[in-house]
């Protein structure tokens, strides 16, 4: 059932609340049980070749003991997948679900397929037809991109542990891992928790643009108080983020973890991207999976009026490294969320009131304000401590220096095509990682009405 047609009339932007709140989480349990998403027969390959990839696969650059037991499956595994036929997802196209578990599996598939590859030097790889070519279909379909997303990692990777039970964190288990561990595990489930918790924030926009005024006592004192909620949500999440120290070692993500998740254009513009074979358009969009990609936190931005792109006059002026970054950097991640979701961020944006401009011109509500941009600011203080730990300072490491990692010229070869002439440390999506994350916490900053 929709849920959103249980209400008569429904307003337009509470449709869109509703229903992005539900494909975050909620209704998304049906979807969830890999034996019942994709059951026709042409389409089990993907779901028996998806299965079988679990805990058999290695990276393509990892010669330790345990990764060359696993080269021969590997080798068959991924020479199988260019017989397959070229499967057209139009029939899948009805259900919203099975479109999701679709994408999923095969923008899984690719990443399993890219890194279980040997090095490949300087030539691009190629992801075979029978992957590409559905991949790209059931990705035009749901409206984003070709690739593994956030949705593809977080939001559609779980599952209810007692279905019997309401849907909660401590109710959720994570579906799929790439290198096997529990640091994955925990990774995941951090990312899931804040999403969760985030799903609040969806619901203090929606009140807020369905106020039929905002200078009336009452509005006024609704919107202080929906204020000050949302600074200690955002400190929430902010606290979840950091949780994940003790439970994802920094190097078992580093060098076990993360290389999965790369894309494209994840060691910059000067490496050769992918190929995906029987895809006539040229310019696809496939960085990887990124905490950019979380609907929930633009949203937030979008709401704070945090100017990104620099288009605004705003104090303190941006400093030469801000004005550096990508400043497109959001605005493209967008793109790597499920359609329904740009939707609604599209209709965020399109609200006649700014809380900012709101706030400036209304006392009472302006330290309210503040303090839930000064929440952001100090969750984006915490990503950046987090990145630092878990991949600038990782860059400088080698695999050997994680406690229990065989010895073997691996590591040397390794640290050296990571390190050699390729400059500053990138993000899963080839963005200057430090630059990025500065530049987004500074933009909150400027945000502020008071000056600090």
């Amino acid at each position: 059932m929709d849920v959103a047609n249980v209400l008569q009339t429904p307003p337009v932007f509470f449709r869109l609340f509703v229903n992005l709140a539900l494909a975050l989480f909620s209704s998304a349990v049906s979807f969830h049980s890999p034996g019942s998403a994709l059951r026709d027969r042409q389409y089990r390959l993907w779901e028996d070749a998806f299965a079988a990839a679990h805990g058999k696969l290695s990276l393509g650059e990892d010669d330790s003991e345990d990764a060359l037991a696993k080269r021969a499956f590997g080798n068959q595994w991924r020479a199988s997948i260019p017989l397959w036929p070229v499967l057209d997802t139009i029939p899948l196209h009805h259900d919203l679900r099975v479109a999701q578990r679709a994408h999923m599996v095969l923008a899984w598939l690719v990443s399993f397929y890219v890194h279980s590859m040997p090095p490949h030097g300087d030539e691009s790889p190629v992801v075979p037809r029978a992957l590409a070519v559905p991949l790209h279909q059931i990705s035009r379909h749901l409206g984003f991109a070709p690739v593994l997303t956030f949705a593809d990692t977080v939001l559609w990777n779980w599952d209810l542990i007692n279905p019997e039970q309401p849907l909660s964190i401590e109710n959720m288990r994570i579906l799929n891992l790439f290198s096997g561990t529990d640091d994955e595990r925990h990774f995941y489930q951090a990312s899931a928790r804040a999403e969760l918790r985030g799903v609040e924030i969806l619901r203090i926009i929606e009140d807020y643009n369905t106020l039929p005024n905002t200078t009336e006592f009452t509005s006024i004192s609704n919107m202080a108080r929906d204020l000050h909620r949302l600074s200690s949500i955002i400190d929430d999440i902010s606290e979840t983020i950091q949780s994940v120290r003790p439970l994802c070692d920094p190097h078992v993500f580093y060098w076990d973890i993360r290389p999965w998740f790369e894309g494209s254009d994840a060691k910059g513009p000067s490496t050769p991207g992918w190929i995906y074979e029987g895809v006539d358009e040229a310019d696809l969009d496939l960085s990887g999976p990124s905490a950019g990609q979380s609907s929930v936190m633009h949203a937030l931005d979008i709401f704070l009026d945090v100017d990104h792109k620099l288009s605004q006059r705003r104090y303190p002026a941006p400093s030469p490294e801000n004005k550096r970054a990508d400043l497109g950097f959001m605005e493209r991640m967008r793109r790597y969320m499920p359609g329904k979701h740009q939707e609604y961020l599209r209709h965020v944006s399109g609200a006649p009131r700014s809380i900012r401009d709101v706030a400036q011109s209304t006392p009472a509500l302006r330290d309210a304000y503040d303090s839930a941009v000064m929440a952001l600011k100090r969750l984006r203080d915490s990503h950046i401590r987090i990145a630092c730990l878990y991949v600038v300072t990782m860059s400088r490491t080698t695999p050997g220096a994680r406690g229990g990692c065989p010895a073997s010229a691996m590591i040397d070869r390794l640290h050296a095509a990571r390190l050699a002439g390729k400059g500053p440390v990138r993000g899963t999506g080839g963005n200057e990682l430090s630059i990025l994350l500065k530049a987004g916490r500074d933009a909150t900053r400027r945000a502020i009405l008071k000056p600090n």
